[in-house]
Parts: structure tokens; sequence; C-alpha cells
């Protein structure tokens, strides 16, 4: 049975929403959970019909989010540090964690190592499309800057998750850029395009749109560009919803016509709502971590589970290798 340690005092409301999407989680599927933090405030949350089904690991500390990332290295009783700890021992097979991003990913990578053949872990996202299915964009934010052999590997890690995680078969990918031409873009994304040119499934650059419309499966950038697509395309779902509530409010009939068009309403919020995704796999890494926001609710955590889950019984990692191997020898 799949073993995943959680991270129960990672987030910013304690350990309460994470305590009750495991037990949401549990009640569903059949794995092993592990709740790393502070025994005393964890069990008076659990049930008590959970309490022989959910194991507790007592750690004191806590990396807090203004904490730098490196601390965590260094503090190894904090409740991250031993979650990581749990997997790199093999007591786990995946971590999730609500907790400081950017410890949890040093952690992860130092502890646990690389995959062979990856030279830079990458964070993946689920984009919602009009196609109603999502698109993986990667890299969202473990690499601010990167080179074109690091834009190819996320790309090949990109397809494997697309293949054996969301079971899209024979995935298309493509490369971010200002542009569909090959000759478009800047230095970096023109000597992935060679990288990758024949690579099965690679169609070219790709726009920004082209995340939305569902035309291309998997989507590759470096950090910095993917995490700034993933914090405007928040932003303007957010500031969308907010102007579809202030003009309803305005009119009778407008609510009338809202209350009609709940169900609408309720399908476009499922889409583009973050819990229904939970976070975002550290894809390129020995084992298995999920990243999730730290202002993730129960429903989050929940599906951040459900990952972590599929992530381990795809075997994904192994796919990844053996991949990565090919596009080295198309390239030699």
């Amino acid at each position: 049975m799949v073993k995943i340690a959680i991270d129960a005092m990672g987030g910013d409301f304690g350990p309460e929403p994470i305590v009750k999407g495991c037990v949401k989680a549990l009640s569903k599927r059949h794995f092993t959970p592990i709740l790393v933090g502070k025994k005393s405030e964890i069990l008076p949350l659990l049930p008590k019909r959970y309490r022989d089904k959910i194991l507790i690991v007592e750690c004191d500390d806590v990396i807090s989010m203004s904490d730098a990332a490196t601390d965590a290295v260094k503090r190894k009783d904090s409740s991250i540090y031993c979650a990581v700890e749990l997997v790199r021992n093999g007591e786990a097979d995946g971590v999730v964690s609500a907790g400081h991003s950017g410890a949890t990913m040093t952690l992860a990578t130092l502890r646990l190592g690389r995959l062979k053949g990856v030279s830079r872990p990458a964070l993946v996202t689920l984009m919602p499309t009009k196609l109603n299915r999502r698109s993986i964009l990667l890299d969202v934010g473990a690499n601010v800057d990167s080179k074109a052999v690091h834009l190819a590997e996320f790309a090949v890690m990109g397809g494997c998750y697309a293949e054996d995680v969301l079971d899209i078969k024979e995935p298309t990918i493509g490369l971010l850029a200002n542009g569909e031409e090959p000759s478009k873009g800047n230095e970096v994304t023109k000597a992935a395009f060679k990288l990758l040119e024949g690579y099965p499934g690679f169609k070219g650059n790709v726009e920004g749109g082209d995340i939305f419309n569902g035309s291309c499966d998997v989507i590759t950038c470096d950090g910095f560009i993917g995490n700034l697509v993933l914090k405007t395309s928040e932003g303007v779902a957010s500031t969308i919803s907010g102007l579809i509530k202030d003009y309803i409010k305005k009119s009778p009939i407008r609510i009338t016509g809202a209350l009609l068009m709940r169900k609408v309403f309720k399908l476009l919020k499922k889409e583009i709502d973050y819990a229904e995704v939970g976070g975002a796999p550290l894809i390129g890494i020995k084992g298995c971590a999920i990243v999730s926001h730290g202002k993730s609710n129960a429903r989050a955590i929940e599906n951040a589970i459900y990952q972590a889950i599929s992530y381990v019984d795809t075997g994904v990692n192994e796919h990844i290798i053996t991949r990565l191997e090919e596009l080295k020898q198309k390239d030699l």
C-alpha cells in the first residue's frame, strides 16, 4: 500500500485543513497517511475512528514562510525535513506539503536526489483549457534561469507525466515562445528547439494562448516565465470572478439570471479553482514531492494526496529515465 508523508504543520491555516483533507482522502482511497508535526495539535483534530489508520511522526520545529529556504537543510527537526526524510529512508513513497515551497523543493532535491539524466527538477502545474481537460505547464518556479538542455528535459518529463499520470496517449509538446515560427524566441529557446526537433510529440514553438485552448498537452518554459504565467492566470481568474459577482449584484434581473446559471458558474469555478488541482509535483527527483499552496483548504490537500498516490502508482519516474536516455542518444 502506498505511504504518503504529509507535512501537517505547513500552510497558512495550521494543521486543521491538512488533517481534514487527509481524513477525506482516506475515506475514499486506500493508502497509509503519515502526518508529520506536533502530535499535541494533530491528535485532537483526528476523528477517533481514524486514529488507528493514520500514523503520526512527532516533529516540534516548523519552517515559516518568512524563513529562508536554505534554513530547512539545517533544521532537521522541522516537519518538512522529517517528512522528506521518511521518503529518503523508504518509510514513505511520497511527500505532500503546503508549507514553505522553497524549503520543500530544496530538501526534496538535496535529500532525495535527482533521477538519472535529470539536470534540474521542474515544478509542474495543470492549467484549465476550453476542451475540458488540463494542459501541463512546466517549469513554474523551481528554476529561475534555465539552459536549453534544461528546457528539453522539462519537455520530456512533462510528456511522461502526461502519458502516465493524466493518461494522455501520444501527448503533444510545445516550447513556449513569442511566436510559432522556429526563428522566434530567445537564444535559449532556439537552442532548445534544436534539441527537441524530431522528438516524438514535439510540435515546435507555441504561444501563450495555446496553454488554454487545448491545442497542446505539454508546454515547457523556464521557471521565471512559468511562474509569471501561473500568477497572472490566477489573477485574471480572480478578477473575472469578482467582476461577474459585482455586475450580477447591480440588477435584480441579473441576479435572477445568475440563479438560473448556478450550475454553469459551479462548473466554471471548478475549472479555475486551485483546490481542484491540489498541488504541483516536483518532477525529476527520486521519489515524489507535491508542493501545495500555503492557503490550501481541506479540498486542496485531499487532491494533493490523490496526486501523490497517482504519481507513485504509475511509475512515471522510471519512464522519465528511459525517455531522457533516448533524447540523449538522439542528440549524440
